[in-house]
């Protein structure tokens, strides 16, 4: 982003920097490195033109449009669809609707700017200055950008004064307690990874959507590993079978269906696994392949179009999650030699269903290939590779897999 040098007290080492008030570490000094110091402004830095942005769909039909809208010359009139239609701020065609990429970026780049600033992070207001100049620089000329709750929340209460209902919540560095805030948008969530566990009760299980619906009102996406629920084929303590996962995950999908991520046309970001082991697995890897046969029917009658925004997709279930089994080597190994795999109780460990562990794998590459899911996480693998196990094993990961924890 900038070049940064630490301005460390006279005979302080890095590894002697502690956080404490009385001895706070080394404040920043940022050297002016991408964009030009002749230039006053970083926004001049690039020519401007007035456009408009509009999503199409299948057909041609406008689902969004915005004209007048102000965007550097040189960004394609796909980042200009993007932008425009993903992240500028209000309802259009109001006062506060947002209308210029330089408006986008300069409410974000200011507000981390002035944070860091107010949180003694700088030397020197310069050295903030410098901070900001670059990052607008970097993210104006295309080089670098922040993930979508950043462009979503980032800066409406700070610089537009936007407000909202108590809903989130935020570290208070000052009585060292998590709170929630009168205003979520004073204290902006700007991550977009999550990765969320369930507990084998109704209460966290409801507790589970409810968290999820609020990460997916501000932009961001979440994943869960729901091996912890008992399978559909074991019993409560009461008497009766429980619902198994399955069930919820009807809950949990049309959950993500309704609540557009940031209250935008963006889709819900979301990741549901279950490991070999559960006994309601081969109904996890099948389901979303079953769902997809229906949503194929109703467009081969000609009554539906195939667009995944349709009716036909939209009527069908397990639609808004990535699904993604995790296997094991024990699994694998049980594949190459042709052995039959075991499931196991989740509250009792007792000996679930038994299936061919070839069979379980072919239904896998099957439904993928069918519908895109299910994935495959290696889970034997991830923890072995885990950088910090004295934490806890890994169980889920993010939407897209890359963040274990």
């Amino acid at each position: 982003m900038a070049s940064v040098d630490l301005d460390r007290p006279q005979g302080l080492t890095a590894s002697q920097g502690s956080t404490t008030p009385a001895n706070r570490p080394a404040k920043l000094t940022v050297e002016p490195t991408f964009c030009p110091t002749d230039v006053a402004d970083p926004f001049d830095t690039v020519q401007w033109e007035v456009r408009s942005a509009a999503i199409k769909d299948e057909n041609g039909g406008v689902l969004f449009e915005q004209t007048d809208c102000e965007i550097p010359a040189q960004w394609s009139q796909l980042a200009t669809n993007v932008v425009v239609s993903k992240y500028f701020y209000g309802e259009i065609h109001t006062p506060q609707r947002e209308n210029s990429v330089r408006q986008l970026i300069h409410r974000v780049s200011r507000t981390i700017t002035d944070w860091g600033l107010e949180d003694g992070y700088f030397a020197s207001v310069a050295d903030a200055e410098n901070f900001y100049r670059d990052l607008t620089w970097l993210c104006l000329h295309q080089h670098g950008s922040f993930n979508s709750p950043v462009w979503f929340n980032v800066g409406l209460f700070h610089q537009y004064g936007v407000k909202g209902a108590k809903c989130n919540w935020h570290w208070n560095r000052e009585t060292q307690q998590v709170e929630q805030p009168e205003n979520p948008y004073e204290y902006p969530q700007g991550s977009a990874c999550f990765i969320q566990a369930v507990g084998d009760n109704m209460e966290d299980i409801m507790r589970l959507a409810t968290s999820e619906a609020m990460l997916f009102k501000f932009g961001s996406g979440t994943g869960t590993d729901l091996s912890t629920i008992r399978s559909s084929k074991e019993k409560l303590s009461g008497g009766g079978k429980p619902s198994g996962p399955l069930s919820f995950m009807r809950v949990y999908d049309q959950i993500a269906a309704v609540v557009k991520s940031g209250g935008k046309t963006r889709r819900a970001a979301k990741m549901q696994s279950l490991k070999v082991w559960h006994p309601d697995i081969l109904e996890f890897i099948e389901c979303k392949w079953k769902e997809e046969q229906k949503a194929h029917t109703l467009i081969e009658s000609g009554k539906y179009e195939a667009n995944f925004n349709g009716e036909a997709y939209s009527s069908i279930l397990f639609q808004n999650a990535n699904l993604s089994v995790r296997v094991t080597d024990e699994f694998m190994e049980t594949v190459e030699r042709g052995g039959k795999w075991a499931t196991r109780f989740v509250v009792s460990s007792d000996d679930g269903p038994t299936y061919e562990a070839s069979h379980l794998l072919k239904r896998m590459a099957e439904c993928a290939w069918h519908c895109g899911d299910p994935g495959v996480q290696y889970d034997t693998t991830i923890n072995r590779w885990h950088t910090c196990p004295n934490s806890g094993r890994i169980n889920a990961s993010n939407p897209c897999s890359e963040y274990m924890f």
